[in-house]
This record gives structure tokens, C-alpha cells and sequence, in this order.
């Protein structure tokens, strides 16, 4: 799933080539990607594209006459920037915002379509779309303590959680939580003063360093190949790799279609979670959701 510094990344690569140009035509061909009814695609033919904005891991575009496109790729959805014209994929395809320059091409690999775009008119209709999480980027330490303060979260849930804080999923949590040292399975309410602050520090410079990375790699191109996997990544996608600071073997937590990714040595002093309890829990009692897998951490403390 694309979050925040693959998102900056789309922002960065679409600004200097739709900002500006009219749409001559909203093309949707898949159903299941339109959630909204009024305003109709229709209503943004010949519109300007005024700018770009991001809520966030929502890409919206702004259009004139208060018209917003509100596009979330989720887990598989990707854009693609293509000539004029370009045919939308019929088997990856969900729709093309067709510009005089180019077309932008809406994607989605795999048999789960879970990417959605909403037509909204005005912007105040744009709340609707904020989880209320703050940005880690723009908020103060206080502000970060009592936003993961609030409930008591695993820093993997509490960093993941839209309603905390906005832009950061699996991947960059796995890689914030290693960098900072600290287990996912680690309660908000424990964490010490210096911790709170180490974890706000590293937030802020992981998100923006990886922004600035994949800008960066583009070079201005647009990006061909957005995936939640990067070789420069220390420990998401790295299960059973070494641990580029110890040397130690990454290791995982699945449940359901996601995974936890850290290092024992850096970040749990060394103690497996996936221990025996959990071993027992590889069977049908394994944790199916976020919920029950943070049920089960906090039931063992």
C-alpha cells in the first residue's frame, strides 16, 4: 500500500505534468471503484486540474468549480502516466484521467479490488475523508505523545492507526519501530519520556528520508514500480535476511494478509515473539486481525 513517502513520491511526479491542464474526460470502467454518485464523472470534463493534495494516504485532485477527485490506492492500486489516448488495461484497469498531455492510468493488480476514487463537490466535503490521526511531520512532540497516549496501543498499532496518526502503514512502521529500537509489541503507555521522544525523532526523519529517496531514484521519471518492497529497507520484506546493524535474523508475526517484520537483537532484547505461546497460536487460534493480535500482547503483560 502506497503511504506517506509513496504518496509524496505520486504528488512529486504528477505536479509538473497534470497541475495546470484541463481534463478532457474521466473515464471509469471498473464499477467496483467509483463510491460516489453526485458529482458524476461527466461533471469534471474540460475542468482544470488546480493542484494536488494529500489526506493522509488519500491522493486528491482539485479541480475547478470545487470539484475533488478523492483517490485511495489501498494494497495493490498503482497510477501509471501514459500518452495521450493509452487504452486503460482490460484486465489491470480501473479508469484514466485523460489529459491533453497524457492520460493518467488507475491500476490495481490481483483479484481484490480495494482501491476506491470519490467525486465530491466543495471542500468542506473533504473532512469526511480525514481519519483524524495527526501528521507526524507537522505535529509537535507533546502533541505525537498525546495523540499514542490516548489508548493504550503495540507501537505497531498505535503507529498504523489512522485515527493516530495519519500517512504510515505496514512497511514504514516495521522500518520507524527498527530504527527507533523498539519492539512492535511494546505498549504506548510503557514507553519511557526518552523513548517517546527517540520514536518522534525517527518518525519525522524516516518518512521524510524515504521521500526524499524515492524522489531521488524517479530521477523525473514517473514511477513505473511503486511496491511496498524496497532493498534498502532494514526489516520490512527481510524475514529470515540478516539485520543490516546486527547482523542478528529478521524475523516475523503474521496475521491475516499482513506481517510484522523486526529484528530480536535491536529491537526486543533478543526474545522471540513468535515464542512458544505463539507457536501454539500457528494453528486455527492464530490472531486474524489487528485487534486480536494486540489482544493477545496485552493480555500477556
Amino acid at each position: 500500500m502506497p503511504e506517506y513517502p509513496e504518496v509524496v513520491l505520486y504528488l512529486h511526479a504528477l505536479e509538473p505534468r497534470v497541475v495546470g491542464q484541463r481534463l478532457e474526460r474521466l473515464r471509469i470502467v471498473s464499477p467496483s471503484l467509483l463510491r460516489s454518485v453526485d458529482p458524476p464523472a461527466a461533471a469534471f470534463a474540460g475542468k482544470v486540474l488546480t493542484g494536488l493534495e494529500r489526506i493522509g494516504k488519500r491522493i486528491v485532485f482539485a479541480f475547478e468549480d470545487d470539484l475533488f477527485a478523492v483517490l485511495h490506492l489501498m494494497i495493490a492500486g498503482r497510477l501509471q502516466w501514459k500518452a495521450p489516448g493509452t487504452p486503460i488495461p482490460r484486465r489491470l484497469g480501473h479508469a484514466a484521467f485523460e489529459f491533453e498531455n497524457g492520460s493518467l492510468l488507475v491500476t490495481e493488480a490481483g483479484t481484490k479490488k480495494r482501491a476506491h476514487l470519490h467525486l465530491v463537490r466543495g471542500r468542506e466535503a473533504l473532512a469526511d475523508f480525514d481519519r483524524g490521526g495527526i501528521d507526524p511531520l507537522n505535529a509537535a512532540l507533546p502533541e505525537f505523545t498525546a495523540a499514542l497516549q490516548r489508548e493504550n496501543r503495540t507501537l505497531k498499532r498505535a503507529l498504523t492507526d489512522p485515527r493516530i496518526l495519519s500517512g504510515i502503514g505496514n512497511a514504514h512502521s516495521d522500518e520507524v519501530l527498527h530504527a527507533a529500537e523498539l519492539s512492535p509489541a511494546r505498549l504506548t503507555s510503557r514507553l519511557e519520556a526518552a523513548e517517546m521522544e527517540r520514536l518522534y525523532e525517527v518518525t519525522r526523519s524516516s518518512l521524510a528520508w524515504w521521500a526524499s529517496l524515492l524522489i531521488e531514484e524517479a530521477d523525473g521519471d514517473f514511477p513505473g514500480k511503486v511496491t511496498a518492497f524496497h532493498p534498502r529497507m532494514a526489516v520490512h520484506g527481510r524475514y529470515g535476511k540478516p539485520c543490516p546493524r546486527c547482523g542478528g535474523t529478521i524475523q516475523r508475526i503474521r496475521y491475516a494478509d499482513n506481517e510484522t517484520n523486526y529484528c530480536p537483537t535491536c529491537q526486543t532484547g533478543g526474545k522471540l515473539l513468535a515464542d512458544r505461546a505463539f507457536s501454539r497460536l500457528l494453528r486455527d487460534d492464530w490472531p486474524r486481525t489487528m485487534d486480536e493480535l494486540e489482544q493477545h500482547f496485552q493480555e500477556r503483560r
